[in-house]
């Protein structure tokens, strides 16, 4: 009953959390395209440094504070896991699936675009999902949306953002400095022991975790990664009302919906509209980024869930139909955390980064009402 009543609470923080989201980008691109928006930019690149980094307000923000939101998505992860849709596998081979062609597809059309240009590397950009803003637009739909669909597109966001972590990780660092990975290597290990020694007070993986976090920064590879290992080694056990990934899990639901995500937004969408901004749509960099999210998401998405059932390996959450199915598929074209995110490491070129964000928000858009009209139509059908 508690995993129960913890998976209602994560959606409805999510519901609330994802119309803060939204507000905050409004909110950021409106300053940063008034009188303020010289100043309300500035802010975000002010210096505050610590001994050994030297770093603005904007990415302290993008590698520190998101790396509580990772913290929350690893523990989401394992508790599928162990008591999720994850947990037992035909039930999981869906999302998964889902998920799998939901990232392989959208980089396949971003290169397609982009291939041999300068903008190449950002084929990870259309890849992920934002759970927050995809489980906000589908409860707008209320109780016509059956509750194993919300299940479903819980599940393979999770996924998709378990993907989007090791894109990151392989793909994305800045160079790997050795010795810094060995120490935070062995601060995961020591992690791991605590955790095999049934080690539940959190506060004595709290202080290696930062350590961890820290070795992390210095080591090349990016530090908001610390966050899912830290989650991974926090003790999880099944039947046990004192669990601790449990319990943090359930105290971080909120700051993140609620702080955390909306500073990132407030942080990373302050991007200034010139005249002809609409003209930067038809780039191939753009095109490459909404075409991959609003078409190459939903087509991944179910050619690689049809292909599952056709093969026996897998089948379809109760009580949904596969116009139901391709809803949620086109939901999943709602980017923006994680698409900017990746944004941000994809390109130094801050051109090249405000288009991204630009292309993200607008491909975002495009997703939510299609899925929206889409589900509110094949449910109204059902209902009848």
């Amino acid at each position: 009953m508690r995993f129960s009543n913890l998976f209602r609470d994560f959606t409805n923080s999510e519901k609330a959390g994802g119309l803060v989201l939204l507000g905050c980008t409004v909110l950021s691109l409106f300053i940063a395209n008034s009188s303020c928006g010289p100043a309300y930019l500035q802010i975000w690149h002010m210096k505050a440094g610590l001994p050994g980094l030297d770093l603005s307000i904007e990415q302290w923000i993008n590698d520190g504070l998101m790396a509580v939101f990772f913290l929350l998505v690893g523990l989401e992860i394992e508790r599928e896991i162990y008591v999720g849709e994850l947990h037992d596998v035909r039930a999981a081979g869906l999302p998964v699936a889902g998920a799998l062609g939901g990232m392989v597809v959208p980089a396949a059309v971003y290169w397609w675009f982009n291939h041999q240009t300068a903008t190449a590397s950002g084929y990870g950009i259309p890849m992920a999902t934002d759970i927050a803003f995809a489980l906000g637009m589908l409860s707008l739909l209320g109780r016509r949306v059956p509750h194993s669909l919300r299940v479903f597109l819980t599940a393979l966001a999770i996924i998709d953002d378990l993907g989007a972590i090791f894109v990151i990780a392989l793909f994305y660092n800045s160079g790997i400095a050795w010795g810094w990975l060995g120490a935070a290597a062995g601060i995961f290990g020591l992690l791991l022991l605590l955790n095999r020694l049934q080690v539940n007070r959190l506060i004595y993986f709290f202080l290696p975790g930062v350590l961890l976090w820290y070795c992390m920064m210095r080591s090349g590879v990016h530090p908001t990664l610390a966050g899912v290992l830290l989650a991974f080694a926090i003790p999880f056990r099944r039947h046990d009302d004192a669990n601790p990934s449990y319990r943090l899990q359930h105290w971080l639901h909120k700051p993140v919906a609620f702080i955390v995500l909306p500073v990132f937004a407030l942080a990373n969408t302050g991007i200034v509209l010139n005249d002809h901004w609409y003209y930067n749509l038809g780039s191939p960099h753009s095109l490459g980024i909404v075409a991959g999210l609003v078409i190459g998401k939903p087509v991944g998405i179910l050619l690689f869930c049809g292909l599952l059932v056709m093969l026996g390996a897998g089948r379809l959450p109760s009580g949904v139909s596969w116009k139901q199915l391709a809803g949620a598929a086109l939901l999943g074209g709602i980017g923006f955390t994680m698409s900017i995110f990746i944004a941000n490491l994809a390109f130094s070129d801050p051109g090249f980064i405000q288009f991204s964000k630009l292309a993200v928000l607008v491909a975002s858009v495009i997703a939510s009402v299609l899925g929206l009209c889409f589900l509110a139509l094949v449910t109204r059908r059902r209902r009848r």
